[in-house]
Protein backbone atom coordinates (compact mmCIF):
# COMPACT_ATOMS: atom_id res chain seq x y z
CA UNK A 1 0.00 0.00 0.00
CA UNK A 2 0.70 3.84 -0.44
CA UNK A 3 2.66 5.48 2.69
CA UNK A 4 -0.07 7.25 4.42
CA UNK A 5 0.30 10.95 3.56
CA UNK A 6 -0.42 9.72 0.29
CA UNK A 7 -4.05 8.65 1.11
CA UNK A 8 -5.69 11.77 1.54
CA UNK A 9 -8.68 12.57 -0.87
CA UNK A 10 -6.85 14.80 -3.40
CA UNK A 11 -9.93 16.21 -6.10
CA UNK A 12 -7.70 18.54 -7.21
CA UNK A 13 -4.95 16.21 -8.32
CA UNK A 14 -6.99 13.71 -9.74
CA UNK A 15 -8.20 16.40 -11.94
CA UNK A 16 -5.51 18.08 -13.01
CA UNK A 17 -4.05 14.46 -14.03
CA UNK A 18 -7.64 13.40 -15.65
CA UNK A 19 -6.89 16.13 -17.95
CA UNK A 20 -4.92 13.98 -19.57
CA UNK A 21 -7.89 11.88 -20.94
CA UNK A 22 -11.25 12.90 -22.50
CA UNK A 23 -14.04 13.20 -19.49
CA UNK A 24 -17.46 14.17 -19.25
CA UNK A 25 -17.38 17.22 -16.68
CA UNK A 26 -20.16 16.19 -15.40
CA UNK A 27 -19.00 12.99 -14.05
CA UNK A 28 -16.76 13.59 -11.99
CA UNK A 29 -19.13 13.60 -9.08
CA UNK A 30 -18.24 10.33 -9.19
CA UNK A 31 -15.18 10.72 -7.46
CA UNK A 32 -17.06 10.32 -4.70
CA UNK A 33 -16.30 6.84 -4.85
CA UNK A 34 -12.67 7.05 -4.94
CA UNK A 35 -10.54 4.82 -2.91
CA UNK A 36 -6.72 4.51 -2.43
CA UNK A 37 -4.86 1.77 -1.42
CA UNK A 38 -1.88 0.21 -3.33
CA UNK A 39 -3.03 3.46 -5.72
CA UNK A 40 -5.31 6.04 -6.22
CA UNK A 41 -8.79 5.07 -7.90
CA UNK A 42 -10.96 7.55 -9.07
CA UNK A 43 -14.14 6.63 -11.12
CA UNK A 44 -15.38 8.97 -13.78
CA UNK A 45 -17.27 8.55 -17.58
CA UNK A 46 -16.56 9.58 -20.84
CA UNK A 47 -19.72 9.43 -23.44
CA UNK A 48 -21.69 7.89 -20.70
CA UNK A 49 -18.95 5.13 -20.11
CA UNK A 50 -17.68 4.17 -16.78
CA UNK A 51 -13.46 4.50 -16.80
CA UNK A 52 -11.04 4.29 -14.15
CA UNK A 53 -8.08 6.52 -13.41
CA UNK A 54 -5.32 5.09 -11.59
CA UNK A 55 -2.40 7.12 -10.04
CA UNK A 56 0.32 6.41 -7.81
CA UNK A 57 3.45 8.92 -6.96
CA UNK A 58 6.46 8.03 -8.79
CA UNK A 59 8.72 7.91 -6.04
CA UNK A 60 6.14 4.89 -4.89
CA UNK A 61 6.24 2.85 -8.38
CA UNK A 62 9.02 1.07 -10.19
CA UNK A 63 8.13 2.72 -14.22
CA UNK A 64 9.66 -0.40 -15.84
CA UNK A 65 7.14 -2.87 -13.57
CA UNK A 66 4.13 -0.61 -14.81
CA UNK A 67 5.41 -1.00 -18.24
CA UNK A 68 5.54 -4.47 -18.12
CA UNK A 69 2.24 -5.16 -16.56
CA UNK A 70 0.52 -3.10 -18.86
CA UNK A 71 2.49 -5.39 -21.70
CA UNK A 72 1.05 -8.51 -19.93
CA UNK A 73 -2.20 -7.50 -20.01
CA UNK A 74 -2.04 -6.60 -23.51
CA UNK A 75 -0.52 -9.89 -24.11
CA UNK A 76 -3.48 -11.69 -22.09
CA UNK A 77 -6.03 -9.61 -24.43
CA UNK A 78 -4.82 -11.11 -27.26
CA UNK A 79 -5.02 -14.47 -26.38
CA UNK A 80 -8.46 -13.31 -25.53
CA UNK A 81 -8.44 -13.25 -21.65
CA UNK A 82 -10.79 -11.68 -19.79
CA UNK A 83 -9.07 -8.83 -18.62
CA UNK A 84 -9.56 -5.06 -18.45
CA UNK A 85 -8.55 -2.46 -20.98
CA UNK A 86 -6.31 0.41 -20.69
CA UNK A 87 -7.46 3.64 -22.46
CA UNK A 88 -5.26 6.23 -24.28
CA UNK A 89 -4.57 9.57 -23.32
CA UNK A 90 -5.14 12.57 -25.71
CA UNK A 91 -1.31 11.97 -26.43
CA UNK A 92 -2.10 8.16 -27.18
CA UNK A 93 -0.31 6.83 -24.04
CA UNK A 94 -0.83 3.82 -22.23
CA UNK A 95 1.08 5.51 -19.18
CA UNK A 96 0.99 9.19 -18.32
CA UNK A 97 3.38 10.61 -15.98
CA UNK A 98 2.43 14.00 -15.00
CA UNK A 99 4.20 16.91 -13.04
CA UNK A 100 1.80 18.64 -10.71
CA UNK A 101 2.14 20.84 -7.49
CA UNK A 102 2.34 17.65 -5.70
CA UNK A 103 5.04 16.18 -7.60
CA UNK A 104 5.23 13.70 -10.11
CA UNK A 105 2.70 11.11 -10.28
CA UNK A 106 2.67 7.64 -13.13
CA UNK A 107 -1.30 7.63 -14.27
CA UNK A 108 -3.25 5.05 -16.10
CA UNK A 109 -7.11 4.89 -17.26
CA UNK A 110 -8.69 1.56 -17.62
CA UNK A 111 -12.56 0.67 -18.39
CA UNK A 112 -14.49 -1.04 -16.16
CA UNK A 113 -14.98 -4.41 -16.51
CA UNK A 114 -18.28 -5.89 -16.70
CA UNK A 115 -19.91 -7.60 -13.99
CA UNK A 116 -19.90 -7.87 -10.01
CA UNK A 117 -17.71 -8.64 -7.54
CA UNK A 118 -17.43 -12.16 -6.40
CA UNK A 119 -17.21 -11.06 -2.72
CA UNK A 120 -20.60 -9.48 -3.96
CA UNK A 121 -22.48 -12.71 -5.09
CA UNK A 122 -22.93 -15.84 -3.39
CA UNK A 123 -19.68 -17.66 -3.68
CA UNK A 124 -21.37 -21.17 -4.61
CA UNK A 125 -19.38 -24.30 -5.63
CA UNK A 126 -19.64 -23.43 -8.87
CA UNK A 127 -18.43 -20.00 -8.66
CA UNK A 128 -15.46 -21.72 -7.14
CA UNK A 129 -14.27 -24.03 -9.96
CA UNK A 130 -14.61 -21.27 -11.97
CA UNK A 131 -12.81 -19.16 -9.82
CA UNK A 132 -9.95 -21.97 -10.34
CA UNK A 133 -10.47 -22.47 -14.23
CA UNK A 134 -9.97 -19.12 -14.37
CA UNK A 135 -6.62 -18.72 -12.29
CA UNK A 136 -5.77 -22.34 -14.66
CA UNK A 137 -5.63 -20.48 -18.06
CA UNK A 138 -4.13 -17.66 -16.58
CA UNK A 139 -1.08 -19.50 -15.91
CA UNK A 140 -1.14 -21.48 -18.82
CA UNK A 141 -1.38 -18.14 -21.27
CA UNK A 142 2.01 -17.24 -18.50
CA UNK A 143 3.24 -20.33 -19.09
CA UNK A 144 3.35 -19.52 -22.80
CA UNK A 145 4.48 -15.86 -22.91
CA UNK A 146 8.27 -14.80 -23.58
CA UNK A 147 8.51 -11.33 -23.28
CA UNK A 148 11.08 -9.62 -25.47
CA UNK A 149 12.85 -6.78 -23.16
CA UNK A 150 13.53 -6.60 -19.19
CA UNK A 151 11.03 -8.73 -17.16
CA UNK A 152 8.64 -7.64 -14.35
CA UNK A 153 10.11 -7.99 -10.86
CA UNK A 154 10.62 -11.63 -9.23
CA UNK A 155 10.03 -12.49 -5.81
CA UNK A 156 13.75 -12.45 -5.40
CA UNK A 157 13.63 -8.71 -6.02
CA UNK A 158 10.66 -8.38 -3.44
CA UNK A 159 12.76 -10.51 -0.88
CA UNK A 160 15.59 -7.79 -1.73
CA UNK A 161 13.10 -4.81 -1.24
CA UNK A 162 12.17 -6.26 1.57
CA UNK A 163 15.67 -6.71 3.36
CA UNK A 164 16.58 -3.32 2.11
CA UNK A 165 13.38 -1.67 3.67
CA UNK A 166 14.02 -3.48 7.02
CA UNK A 167 17.84 -1.93 7.40
CA UNK A 168 15.53 1.31 8.09
CA UNK A 169 14.07 -0.70 10.98
CA UNK A 170 16.83 -1.82 13.67
CA UNK A 171 13.84 -3.25 16.41
CA UNK A 172 12.38 -5.76 13.24
CA UNK A 173 14.75 -8.75 14.37
CA UNK A 174 12.53 -11.36 13.80
CA UNK A 175 11.31 -9.95 10.28
CA UNK A 176 14.64 -9.86 9.15
CA UNK A 177 15.20 -13.11 10.40
CA UNK A 178 12.00 -14.77 8.87
CA UNK A 179 13.27 -12.70 5.48
CA UNK A 180 16.91 -15.16 5.74
CA UNK A 181 14.55 -18.22 6.08
CA UNK A 182 11.97 -17.68 3.36
CA UNK A 183 15.09 -16.51 1.30
CA UNK A 184 16.61 -20.32 2.26
CA UNK A 185 13.74 -21.94 1.68
CA UNK A 186 12.76 -20.66 -1.47
CA UNK A 187 15.86 -21.23 -3.00
CA UNK A 188 15.34 -25.04 -2.31
CA UNK A 189 12.11 -25.29 -4.34
CA UNK A 190 12.17 -26.88 -8.03
CA UNK A 191 11.82 -23.89 -10.75
CA UNK A 192 10.20 -24.61 -14.31
CA UNK A 193 8.46 -23.28 -16.98
CA UNK A 194 5.59 -25.57 -15.61
CA UNK A 195 5.02 -24.51 -12.27
CA UNK A 196 7.09 -21.12 -12.47
CA UNK A 197 6.19 -17.93 -14.40
CA UNK A 198 4.47 -14.35 -14.28
CA UNK A 199 1.85 -14.54 -11.67
CA UNK A 200 -0.86 -11.95 -10.67
CA UNK A 201 -0.59 -12.11 -6.73
CA UNK A 202 -3.75 -10.79 -6.13
CA UNK A 203 -5.96 -13.24 -7.52
CA UNK A 204 -8.71 -12.38 -4.96
CA UNK A 205 -12.33 -11.70 -4.88
CA UNK A 206 -12.38 -8.02 -4.98
CA UNK A 207 -10.21 -8.49 -8.52
CA UNK A 208 -12.29 -10.94 -9.98
CA UNK A 209 -16.13 -9.72 -11.94
CA UNK A 210 -18.91 -11.88 -12.42
CA UNK A 211 -20.70 -11.53 -15.47
CA UNK A 212 -23.80 -13.79 -15.39
CA UNK A 213 -24.89 -12.39 -19.07
CA UNK A 214 -21.91 -13.26 -20.37
CA UNK A 215 -21.37 -16.67 -17.78
CA UNK A 216 -17.74 -15.09 -17.44
CA UNK A 217 -15.28 -13.61 -15.22
CA UNK A 218 -13.55 -10.46 -15.76
CA UNK A 219 -10.36 -10.19 -13.89
CA UNK A 220 -8.69 -6.57 -13.11
CA UNK A 221 -5.49 -5.14 -10.84
CA UNK A 222 -2.65 -6.43 -12.13
CA UNK A 223 -0.58 -4.06 -10.07
CA UNK A 224 0.84 -6.97 -7.55
CA UNK A 225 2.07 -9.12 -10.12
CA UNK A 226 4.97 -10.85 -10.41
CA UNK A 227 7.48 -13.93 -11.08
CA UNK A 228 7.01 -16.74 -9.25
CA UNK A 229 5.66 -20.07 -8.08
CA UNK A 230 1.98 -20.66 -9.59
CA UNK A 231 1.22 -22.39 -6.29
CA UNK A 232 1.74 -19.00 -4.50
CA UNK A 233 -1.44 -17.70 -6.26
CA UNK A 234 -3.21 -20.66 -5.89
CA UNK A 235 -2.26 -20.10 -2.19
CA UNK A 236 -3.56 -16.24 -2.21
CA UNK A 237 -6.77 -17.46 -3.80
CA UNK A 238 -7.55 -20.58 -1.22
CA UNK A 239 -6.59 -17.84 1.85
CA UNK A 240 -8.80 -15.40 0.60
CA UNK A 241 -12.00 -17.49 0.23
CA UNK A 242 -11.41 -18.76 3.71
CA UNK A 243 -11.27 -15.31 4.96
CA UNK A 244 -14.00 -13.78 3.03
CA UNK A 245 -16.77 -16.66 2.11
CA UNK A 246 -19.13 -17.80 4.88
CA UNK A 247 -18.69 -21.65 3.66
CA UNK A 248 -18.77 -24.16 6.40
CA UNK A 249 -16.95 -26.43 3.99
CA UNK A 250 -14.05 -25.49 3.46
CA UNK A 251 -12.54 -28.92 2.25
CA UNK A 252 -15.35 -28.87 -0.49
CA UNK A 253 -14.48 -25.44 -1.87
CA UNK A 254 -10.55 -26.16 -2.36
CA UNK A 255 -11.41 -29.14 -4.22
CA UNK A 256 -13.81 -27.76 -6.64
CA UNK A 257 -10.87 -24.65 -6.79
CA UNK A 258 -8.14 -27.09 -8.07
CA UNK A 259 -10.30 -29.17 -9.88
CA UNK A 260 -11.35 -26.24 -11.50
CA UNK A 261 -7.54 -24.80 -12.14
CA UNK A 262 -6.42 -28.38 -13.62
CA UNK A 263 -9.08 -28.01 -16.45
CA UNK A 264 -6.79 -25.73 -17.67
CA UNK A 265 -3.54 -26.07 -16.21
CA UNK A 266 -1.53 -28.76 -13.99
CA UNK A 267 -0.24 -28.18 -10.66
CA UNK A 268 1.59 -31.72 -8.98
CA UNK A 269 0.50 -32.46 -5.45
CA UNK A 270 4.42 -31.45 -4.36
CA UNK A 271 3.41 -27.41 -5.02
CA UNK A 272 0.83 -28.11 -3.46
CA UNK A 273 2.63 -28.95 -0.28
CA UNK A 274 4.79 -26.16 -0.79
CA UNK A 275 1.78 -23.48 0.46
CA UNK A 276 2.15 -22.93 3.82
CA UNK A 277 5.95 -21.76 3.15
CA UNK A 278 3.99 -19.47 0.20
CA UNK A 279 1.91 -18.20 2.89
CA UNK A 280 5.01 -17.23 4.56
CA UNK A 281 6.10 -15.30 2.03
CA UNK A 282 2.89 -13.47 1.53
CA UNK A 283 2.67 -12.64 5.36
CA UNK A 284 6.79 -11.08 5.11
CA UNK A 285 6.03 -9.18 2.35
CA UNK A 286 2.38 -7.81 4.24
CA UNK A 287 3.61 -7.19 6.85
CA UNK A 288 6.85 -5.05 5.45
CA UNK A 289 4.74 -2.88 3.04
CA UNK A 290 2.68 -1.93 6.03
CA UNK A 291 5.62 -1.15 8.23
CA UNK A 292 7.00 0.80 5.52
CA UNK A 293 3.46 2.80 4.73
CA UNK A 294 2.71 3.21 8.90
CA UNK A 295 6.39 4.59 9.90
CA UNK A 296 5.85 8.03 9.29
CA UNK A 297 3.91 10.05 11.77
CA UNK A 298 2.43 13.88 12.32
CA UNK A 299 0.89 15.73 15.26
CA UNK A 300 -2.97 15.29 15.55
CA UNK A 301 -3.71 13.06 12.95
CA UNK A 302 -7.25 12.49 11.84
CA UNK A 303 -9.30 10.17 13.32
CA UNK A 304 -10.07 8.06 10.52
CA UNK A 305 -6.02 7.62 10.23
CA UNK A 306 -5.46 6.74 13.92
CA UNK A 307 -8.21 4.15 13.20
CA UNK A 308 -6.26 2.91 9.97
CA UNK A 309 -3.60 2.83 12.31
CA UNK A 310 -5.22 0.11 14.88
CA UNK A 311 -6.41 -1.93 11.92
CA UNK A 312 -2.92 -1.98 10.51
CA UNK A 313 -1.21 -2.94 13.59
CA UNK A 314 -3.89 -5.59 13.79
CA UNK A 315 -2.98 -7.20 10.34
CA UNK A 316 1.03 -6.79 11.32
CA UNK A 317 0.20 -8.92 14.64
CA UNK A 318 -1.15 -11.68 12.61
CA UNK A 319 1.18 -11.58 9.69
CA UNK A 320 3.97 -11.70 12.08
CA UNK A 321 2.63 -14.85 14.15
CA UNK A 322 5.09 -17.28 12.53
CA UNK A 323 8.21 -14.98 12.13
CA UNK A 324 11.29 -16.94 12.79
CA UNK A 325 9.78 -20.19 13.85
CA UNK A 326 11.14 -23.01 12.13
CA UNK A 327 9.75 -23.63 8.69
CA UNK A 328 8.71 -27.27 8.56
Amino acid sequence: MLKLKYLFDNRDLAEMILENWEYDLSSLKLFDYYRISSNAIYPFQYNGKTRLLRFSPVAERDKNNIIRELEFIRYLKSREYPVLSTVPSKDNKELVEVDTPWGKYFAVVFDRVAGIQLGEIEYTQEICRKHGEYLGKLHRLSSEYKPDKRLRWSYEDVLEWIEKELEDFPNEILAKQEAKMVRDYLSKIPKDDQNFGLIHYDFELDNIFYDQSADRLNIIDFDDAMYHWYAMDIERSLNNIISETSCEDYSMLRENFIMGYTQEFNVSDEMLLYMPMLRRFANLYGYTRVLVSAKETWDNEPRWMLDLRDKLMSIMEQDSMFFGKQIK
